[in-house]
C-alpha cells in the first residue's frame, strides 16, 4: 500500500523549481561520492593483503619452528661428532699402547683387544647416528630455506600490494575531495528544510533522497506513476516539493517528466 504523500500530513514543502533541479545535481554528486567511498572500502588489494598477511604470519611461525629444529639438530650433530672423536681418541690411545708394547700382561692385552673391538662397534654405531643426524639436519635446513624464501616472497608481494592500494586510495581520495568541493556551491540558496528532508531520505533510502521524474517514471524506485498521481502532480504548484507515492523520495519535475 502506498505511503501517504507529504501534503496529507500538513502544508506542502516549498522550494524554487530551480533549487529543486539543483538538488538533483547534489544527488548526483552524493551518489558519486558514495561510489568512491565504496570503491575505497572494497579495493581488491584489501582482501588480498588481509589473506596474504595471515599466510605470511603462518609462514613466519613455520620458519621459526624450522629454525628451532635446525638449531636442535645442529647441537645434536655437534654432540655426536664430539662423541665420535672421543671414542676414536680412546681407540687411538689403546692401539698406540699395544703397538708400543706397553701391555705385557696377556690378560690385559686380551682385555684391551676386546675393548678395541667394542670401541670399533661403538664408532660404527656413532657414525651411523652421525650420518642420520646429518641427513635430518640437511632436510631441516632445506625446509627452513624454503620457508624463509616464501616469507621473503610474501613480503615482496605485500609491499607491491600495499603500494598499489595506496596509489589507488590516493587517486580515489583526490576524486572524492573534488566531488566534495564541487558540492559546496551547489548548496547555496538551498532551503534548510529541503536539505534536512533530503539528507534524512538519503539515509533511509540507500543513498538516494531525490530523483528526477522522467517519462512519467520515478528515477528512484523506477516505477511508473499511475494516472491519478500524475494528475495530482500536474495540479501542484511548480514550487511544491513532490514526493514519490511509492518510495517517498523527493521527486523533481523536469522538462522530460512527460506531464
Amino acid at each position: 500500500m502506498a505511503v501517504p504523500d507529504l501534503k496529507t500530513r500538513g502544508a506542502p514543502l516549498k522550494a524554487d523549481p530551480f533549487v529543486q533541479l539543483k538538488l538533483l545535481d547534489v544527488q548526483e554528486l552524493d551518489s558519486r561520492a558514495d561510489q568512491l567511498r565504496h570503491q575505497l572500502a572494497h579495493l581488491p588489494e584489501h582482501a588480498e593483503i588481509q589473506q596474504l598477511t595471515a599466510t605470511r604470519a603462518d609462514l613466519d611461525d613455520r620458519a621459526r619452528d624450522a629454525a628451532i629444529v635446525v638449531e636442535d639438530l645442529t647441537a645434536e650433530q655437534a654432540k655426536v661428532d664430539a662423541d665420535v672423536e672421543q671414542v676414536k681418541a680412546r681407540r687411538t690411545r689403546d692401539r698406540d699402547r699395544i703397538d708400543q708394547g706397553l701391555i705385557s700382561n696377556p690378560k690385559d692385552l686380551q682385555r684391551m683387544q676386546h675393548e678395541l673391538e667394542s670401541l670399533e662397534r661403538r664408532i660404527t654405531s656413532l657414525e651411523d647416528q652421525e650420518l642420520e643426524v646429518m641427513e635430518r639436519l640437511e632436510e631441516a635446513q632445506k625446509t627452513q630455506d624454503e620457508l624463509s624464501g616464501q616469507v621473503v616472497e610474501a613480503d615482496e608481494r605485500l609491499a607491491a600490494l600495499t603500494a598499489a592500494r595506496d596509489e589507488k586510495s590516493a587517486s580515489l581520495d583526490a576524486a572524492l575531495a573534488d566531488v566534495q568541493t564541487a558540492r559546496v556551491p551547489m548548496l547555496d540558496g538551498m532551503p534548510e528544510d529541503l536539505l534536512s528532508l533530503y539528507d534524512r531520505l538519503r539515509e533511509q533510502k540507500g543513498g538516494v533522497g531525490a530523483a528526477a521524474l522522467r517519462a512519467r517514471e520515478c528515477g528512484g524506485c523506477r516505477l511508473s506513476l499511475d494516472p491519478a498521481e500524475l494528475t495530482r502532480i500536474r495540479a501542484a504548484a511548480m514550487d511544491e516539493v513532490i514526493r514519490c507515492e511509492e518510495c517517498q523520495r523527493i521527486l523533481v519535475r523536469t522538462s522530460e517528466s512527460g506531464l
